[in-house]
């Protein structure tokens, strides 16, 4: 497994906004009282994660051109301690911890480990990871999930997910895309999360504290779960080619280059409407 081309990406995390720009630079908003924000001096960049804490408290990596991995914001638990990583093509952020994939399919993680959730070092074949508030997902190569971390709400219960392709964590649920553009979820549901089972023709997926968004084919997209800061009221996006979901934000990459946000802004994560980015060839 190697790194890939640069593709222009956003993420989400708890309240601040990250884009990864064509040029490979990176630019933030919002919160930044642990410095999650400082990212104006990073460059070759091919991949971005923000961690999505529902409990407070974020950092931000970049994965480099060359394999390597920067990282600011929030260090309680070490998570931030990354500059040691060589030969690493794919990144998560979760709360209070840091994942990465090896170009051997193996993973790597640091930080906070009180539910098991950074025991991934047996792991093999791992094509993507991703990151919730104490469980780590990895997809493998054939197709299925393994998880490590805590399962009270059932969010590890993917032993019979097959055929994904995607994975996505929240702050107690995982979801899973499959090859054939239908969704599968698991772990707490209040704020109906995982009501996910009806969903047809998507492309990508990402997982919030409390909300869950697919893209669709059509450059729509779906969405279900918490609504109470108007984090789901985007049934009217078009020309969508990327999501990412925070605590209580979503954010959206059209086609044109433009970036649209919806939700909480409390902190100036949603200030995403003056963001120069370009267009973006291949939509």
């Amino acid at each position: 497994m190697n790194v890939v081309e640069r593709v222009p990406s956003i993420a989400a995390g708890y309240r601040h906004t990250v884009l990864l720009r064509p040029d490979g630079a990176v630019m933030a908003v919002g919160d930044n009282k642990y410095g999650q924000c400082d990212v104006t001096g990073w460059q070759n960049m091919v991949a971005i994660a923000a961690a999505n804490a529902h409990t407070g408290n974020s950092h931000t990596l970049g994965l480099r051109l060359d394999g390597t991995v920067a990282a600011v914001g929030w260090n309680k638990h070490d998570q931030c301690e990354v500059n040691g990583w060589h030969g690493i093509v794919a990144v998560a952020a979760g709360w209070r911890r840091s994942v990465g994939i090896q170009s051997d399919g193996k993973v790597v993680a640091v930080g906070r480990n009180n539910e098991g959730q950074c025991d991934v070092h047996s792991w093999r074949d791992i094509i993507a990871v991703a990151a919730g508030d104490w469980h780590t997902a990895g997809l493998q190569w054939d197709g299925t999930v393994t998880i490590t971390g805590n399962n009270r709400y059932g969010q590890s219960n993917v032993s019979s997910w097959r055929n994904i392709v995607a994975v996505a964590a929240g702050y107690l649920h995982t979801v899973g895309l499959r090859a054939d553009g239908t969704v599968v979820a698991a772990g707490r549901n209040h704020e109906g999360q995982c009501n996910v089972n009806t969903w047809q023709d998507i492309v990508a997926i990402a997982a919030g504290s409390h909300h869950t968004i697919g893209l669709k084919a059509d450059g729509t997209v779906e969405v279900q779960g918490w609504n109470k800061h108007g984090e789901c009221n985007i049934s009217d996006w078009r020309g969508i080619v990327a999501v990412a979901a925070g605590c209580a934000h979503s954010v959206g990459l059209k086609s044109d280059g433009t970036v649209i946000a919806a939700g909480d802004d409390t902190y100036g994560q949603c200030e995403v409407s003056s963001w120069p980015f370009g267009q973006l060839e291949g939509y």
